[in-house]
């Protein structure tokens, strides 16, 4: 079977990525290890925004600002092709604490005077990002606490299983090809040039450009060829509680440790996650139940053992500085690459999607591409 790109990995970057060069015009062809959409890009939050985007380098800030600014168009599309929707929302974001664990109080004339709050307002001036500061209970009266916090009222979020199933039905409406259960297993490459690969169902692959979107498995699956690429798991756990619609309207996130809550309009309340350097295993622990509960409990009391419907873990794509390598292989010309997307894989999609369809078909790039370069 031959098509002119062949996208190696069904989650969110691969599907991305597929439906952008098929509206495109080209011809693709998605190969899945296993199920696709059943991975990290499955198991995240689906908040669109870095946690507290401030600490991150400016590559993270360009290629999610690009999503962002993608993302309204692309769920419309989808919706309208599909009938799925994805629930694309503006929930905002509200944040109890900073990364160093210490309330945000010292205030004097609405400004925040910790060095913290000032790179805050520095950075969400310089970026066009709304944030105000705000007393909790003004935004959140549900959690019953009255401190001073930061509101993030643009940050958006988005029902990652559901945008996958609608990125899967419009591939296939417009005439995508997925195969499922099909592992990349062999890799011929003569000339400089992948001639053809071969996968697990016994059938050979040919197209004129190939595209790794393997998330985690990235560098497993490229083997010799992955150069330095540098992407490794992190298991995140999660879990899900069903309590009434209405219950809880914004994101909150709440630090040391980036624990965050996410309601979805049905009442489904998602908390969150860990981070695990437990390789490739993916098995949920009694300790991250534990751990999760007492958090979620305590920053919402509804949220109880009884209203618990959920526990399941995931495994990021790990990267240096959340960086992800969107780029041709350095020796390899019609070898490319779309992962390390780390936490914000979903986040990153759409502005992801374009650069690396951008690469294979010699379109402008709508940003810098470099500092997401394959590293050697």
């Amino acid at each position: 079977m031959s098509a002119d790109v062949a996208v190696i990995g069904g989650g969110v970057a691969g599907l991305a990525a597929a439906y952008e060069l098929l509206r495109l015009g080209a011809s693709v062809t998605i190969l899945e290890r296993g199920c696709c959409a059943s991975e990290a890009s499955w198991a995240g939050g689906g908040i669109l925004s870095p946690l507290l985007p401030w600490d991150y380098s400016e590559a993270v800030t360009q290629l999610t600002q690009l999503s962002n600014r993608l993302f309204p168009d692309f769920i419309e599309a989808l919706c309208q092709e599909t009938g799925i929707d994805p629930e694309y929302q503006a929930s905002g974001m509200l944040v109890l604490h900073d990364l160093s664990g210490e309330p945000l109080h010292k205030e004097s004339s609405g400004i925040l005077q910790d060095a913290r709050g000032r790179a805050a307002e520095a950075w969400c001036v310089r970026h066009a990002f709304p944030m105000r500061r705000v007393r909790s209970h003004e935004i959140a009266p549900v959690l019953g606490r009255e401190e001073a916090a930061l509101w993030l009222p643009e940050v958006c979020q988005v029902r990652n299983p559901r945008l996958l199933q609608a990125l899967r039905k419009a591939v296939e409406l417009a005439g995508g090809v997925i195969i499922e259960h099909a592992e990349v297993t062999n890799w011929k490459i003569e000339r400089g040039r992948v001639q053809s690969i071969s996968a697990s169902c016994g059938k050979k692959y040919v197209a004129a450009h190939y595209v790794v979107t393997a998330g985690a498995w990235s560098r497993e699956l490229l083997r010799e060829h992955a150069l330095k690429l540098d992407i490794w798991p992190v298991r995140g756990e999660m879990l899900l509680f069903k309590a009434q619609p209405d219950l809880l309207n914004m994101i909150v996130l709440q630090g040391p440790d980036n624990f965050y809550l996410v309601p979805r309009r049905d009442g489904h309340i998602l908390a969150g996650s860990t981070l695990e350097d437990a390789g490739f295993d993916k098995r949920t622990t009694a300790q991250a139940r534990k751990v999760l509960l007492a958090k979620a409990s305590a920053l919402l009391p509804a949220l109880t053992e009884e209203t618990l419907a959920g526990h399941w873990a995931g495994l990021r794509p790990g990267s240096p500085d959340n960086i992800p390598v969107i780029d041709r292989h350095p020796a390899i010309s019609n070898l490319y690459v779309n992962s390390g997307h780390y936490r914000y894989g979903v986040t990153m999609a759409p502005g992801s999607a374009q650069l690396v369809s951008g690469m294979i078909l010699n379109k402008p790039q709508p940003l810098d591409v470099t500092p997401y370069h394959w590293p050697v």
